[in-house]
């Protein structure tokens, strides 16, 4: 008996087909001795829209929100339609015993592949390629210690939850605020409290209003020092910081303790996207999105990075 494999993205099907040895090539797959490699495009399958549960819901109509259909159904998007089927029938093969998950390691890789699961109604072994690297040894020996599929059934509810969230949050205030205010408008679970942020954000930089302050430092021989109190270096009296200076003028320093310390830093964290998309815009000027995908070819094509919690340069 063989086993299907199901990665997220042609690239790393490829890669994978190479490693184990799945020459035979197909337009929808690749196939060894042992094993069928083929893919997704991303979301094969997505939630159903309003109109997919009731006609009328393709007019937006204020007063028939909130839309909140009693189960969830999935429906298959039909510009990848034709790699869904493809997948579908290698599944429906004689010889085809058990199911790899080979998406990518997280929430949304999970989400890909039970959802298409679901969809063809599998019923047999499910296994889990559990690797953040598309190195040869990292892909041989992850498909020697092959998970399985249960221990993240908990990873893929969450996965669902967050969609689902994203359907009854997004789609219906988008509708509402669409419908009343007679302009197409958006909202989200994640975007809108994001813009709320950065508003708040940017409100506040525009009611700040500078103000002077003066600061007291001092040669001590060798050593600088700093006036403070009460945890505040700042003195926003130019009297204030000017009566102090003549109390402290050609007077004698007392040093009353010294403490010293053994510190080590640790190393650092690898990078997540985020820090890294900031640190590549201060550094290169890059966009998000220029980032993104120049982190996508170290990942696929150089095997320089793993991904996609943390980014390392590989050791080995």
């Amino acid at each position: 008996m063989k086993s299907l494999v199901l990665a997220e993205k042609p690239s790393v099907a490829r890669e994978l087909a190479r490693v184990l040895g799945c020459t035979k090539t197909n337009k929808s797959y690749f196939e060894g001795n042992q094993h069928i490699v083929t893919w997704a495009l991303g979301h094969l399958i997505e939630l159903k829209m309003p109109e997919n549960y009731d006609p009328k819901y393709k007019v937006w109509k204020l007063e028939e929100l909130p839309i909140i259909p009693d189960k969830m159904g999935l429906k298959v998007i039909k510009q990848t339609s034709h790699q869904f089927k493809a997948i579908e029938h290698l599944a429906e093969r004689k010889d085809v015993g058990e199911f790899i998950i080979a998406t990518d390691a997280g929430r949304e890789g999970e989400l890909v592949a039970r959802w298409i699961l679901q969809r063809i109604n599998w019923r047999k072994p499910i296994k889990r390629l559990w690797i953040s690297s598309q190195t040869d040894r990292a892909i041989k020996d992850g498909f020697k210690n092959l998970k399985p599929g249960k221990q993240f059934e908990d990873l893929y509810e969450s996965a669902v939850c967050r969609a689902e969230a994203d359907w009854l949050i997004g789609l219906n205030v988008s509708r509402a605020l669409t419908t009343k205010y007679k302009d197409p408008l958006s909202a989200g679970r994640v975007q809108t409290p994001t813009l709320a942020m950065i508003l708040e954000r940017e409100d506040e930089m525009n009611k700040f209003v500078p103000k002077d302050y003066w600061t007291i430092q001092a040669k001590v021989g060798s050593l600088s020092a700093e006036w403070e109190h009460k945890g505040e270096k700042r003195i926003f009296s130019r009297e204030k910081a000017e009566e102090i200076q003549q109390k402290l003028s050609n007077k004698k320093a007392v040093l009353k303790s010294l403490d010293r310390k053994q510190k080590s830093d640790p190393q650092p964290m690898p990078y997540d996207l985020t820090e890294l998309q900031r640190d590549a815009n201060k550094r290169f000027g890059f966009s998000a999105k220029k980032t993104s995908n120049v982190l996508q070819g170290l990942y696929e094509q150089h095997k320089l990075v793993t991904y996609p919690y943390g980014f390392t340069l590989f050791d080995d």
